[in-house]
């Protein structure tokens, strides 16, 4: 019986089973770390790029072992692909809706996306469900596949929150195009926009969202089992909503703007 199905026959959500992260070689897992280092500073960066920069490391590979690795970490090049326009295989492919809009309240836009973390045995993905406005984190989750489930899971928690989008933002992976996804997104009352493929910043305030999460929780405190990554992120994404301003929010929190104006703030500890 599968994790799925245990957890469903005991009222469990699956995303409260703590998996073990999935595994690699050591000398694999070592350089993953590395990839994701250098594409969270050059998103840019093809196999063949990081090829050469791992070379010039001292790391002996060849383009196929990266082309491997970054696949099994989700990530691609960031750059104008040829045959753009031709319509994804096997799937509905929705326009990408904000082109040239004015991003102005609160649950206008809401988008979400995958990145890969790095474990000291093995990997996680992570998935997180933002309002473009607030820069609020509205829903998380972890797993150690890259399936819908866990992404299905994250947009059922922000939607229990009673409120939904004009427009949910996502990419063109499987997670986001399969009807289950996109059917629970219609089905709710909002409009479905997908990003270009290898078009980076039509979902920019997510990838902005993950350069922040590796930067100032991922890569300083290097959780090393599931429990205190899950524990750890709790933590961080309560402060990055509840007591972190941005710029950007007039020195703001998210949270203060997503509540239209509150200006209660609570105090987290170090995470």
């Amino acid at each position: 019986m599968s994790v799925s199905q245990q957890c469903e026959l005991l009222g469990l959500s699956r995303s409260s089973y703590y998996y073990e992260p999935a595994t690699e070689t050591a000398e694999n897992l070592a350089l993953m770390a590395l990839i994701d280092e250098e594409y969270t500073r050059h998103p840019f960066y093809g196999s063949r790029r990081m090829m050469t920069w791992l070379r010039d490391q001292g790391h002996e590979v060849n383009r196929k072992r990266v082309q491997r690795l970054m696949r099994l970490m989700g990530l691609e090049a960031v750059y104008p692909k040829p045959k753009l326009s031709v319509g994804g295989v096997g799937h509905k492919v929705y326009p990408y809706l904000l082109r040239d809009v004015a991003i102005e309240r609160v649950d206008q836009v809401w988008s979400t996306d995958i990145t890969y973390i790095p474990m000291p045995n093995g990997f996680m993905y992570l998935t997180a469900v933002m309002d473009w406005h607030s820069r609020y984190v509205l829903s998380w989750k972890l797993s150690n596949t890259l399936d819908t489930e866990f992404c299905l899971e994250a947009l059922e928690e922000a939607l229990r929150r009673g409120r939904c989008p004009e427009v949910f933002n996502t990419d063109q992976g499987v997670q986001f195009t399969s009807p289950s996804f996109t059917g629970r997104v219609e089905a709710a009352g909002a409009k479905v926009s997908m990003d270009g493929k290898g078009r980076w910043l039509d979902n920019v305030f997510v990838e902005r969202l993950w350069r922040t999460v590796k930067y100032e929780y991922i890569y300083l405190w290097r959780p090393e089992a599931v429990p205190a990554l899950q524990s750890g992120l709790t933590t961080y994404f309560g402060y990055y909503n509840e007591a972190r301003s941005h710029q950007s929010l007039a020195d703001r929190t998210p949270a203060e703007v997503y509540a239209k104006g509150s200006r209660s703030r609570k105090r987290y500890g170090a995470f």
